[in-house]
């Protein structure tokens, strides 16, 4: 069998045609919350807090031998709020949506009478028949 083959029923048999889409939509959509939280909502809560630039806050620590270290908050606090946003649409967006569209499980049906009790109950016939 050819390679070509076995990936053409590869492609067919896992769907790999949507997975591609899945990825692309998803990058798609990392880059539109990436620019949300960079562009607009970084900037405005920057604002409110004195004009404060998130990209730019940074801790440096002194320098035990040689460059001091820098910790750089304000870009972790940025990834943070693109995190939680992407997981908040994914939530309602994704998961609960999928979680109502599937089917609801039948109830259980009652569990029927116990060996015990049937070999009560045939005890029980057997002395009302001799009886």
């Amino acid at each position: 069998m050819s390679m070509l083959k076995e990936f053409k029923e590869f492609a067919m048999k896992w769907n790999v045609v949507d997975l591609a889409v899945g990825v692309v939509i998803g990058a798609a959509f990392g880059k539109i919350v990436t620019s949300l939280v960079e562009d607009l909502m970084m900037p405005a809560i920057g604002w409110v807090f004195g004009k404060v630039d998130f990209s730019e806050l940074t801790l440096s620590l002194p320098a035990l031998a040689g460059d001091p270290v820098t910790l750089k908050y304000g870009v972790f606090l940025t990834v943070l709020v693109n995190f939680i946003i992407v997981a908040f649409a994914i939530f309602f967006f994704v998961v609960k949506p999928m979680s109502k569209l599937k089917k609801k499980e039948a109830p259980a049906a009652p569990a029927g009478p116990t060996d015990v009790e049937l070999l009560t109950e045939i005890r029980d016939l057997l002395k009302k028949k001799s009886a």
